[in-house]
């Protein structure tokens, strides 16, 4: 079966976003606010185009745990400067990614 236009588009947003944030672990100066700025669509890219309805669920269970092990594992880590940056960047992302299929998946139980 093809992939739709959307697919490409999310799984490339995904893939770049995943890369993005590994590159601003090792290189912290690459993470400008225009950057930041980038991980945030893309983010809304991923929230908007990756996840079907049946993927729903395990994404925003994912999703929290990836928030949540950001935002403390960031912390725990803050002498590892390499992982708390990946994973500070990774929320980044997620957050606008888990807001947005979290939202849609509220609207969708409420048209039921």
């Amino acid at each position: 079966m093809a992939k739709s236009l959307g697919d490409l588009v999310g799984g490339w947003a995904f893939l770049v976003g995943v890369v993005l944030a590994i590159v601003i672990g090792f290189f912290p100066s690459v993470g400008t606010s225009g950057v930041q700025l980038a991980l945030v669509v893309i983010g809304i890219i991923i929230g908007l185009l990756n996840v079907g309805d049946k993927e729903v669920m395990p994404f925003l269970v994912s999703g929290l745990a990836l928030v949540l092990v950001g935002r403390f594992g960031g912390d725990a880590m803050a002498d590892i400067a390499v992982i708390s940056g990946i994973l500070n960047a990774l929320m980044v992302i997620f957050v606008p990614a888990t807001v947005i299929v979290a939202v849609k998946n509220v609207l969708t139980l409420a048209k039921r």
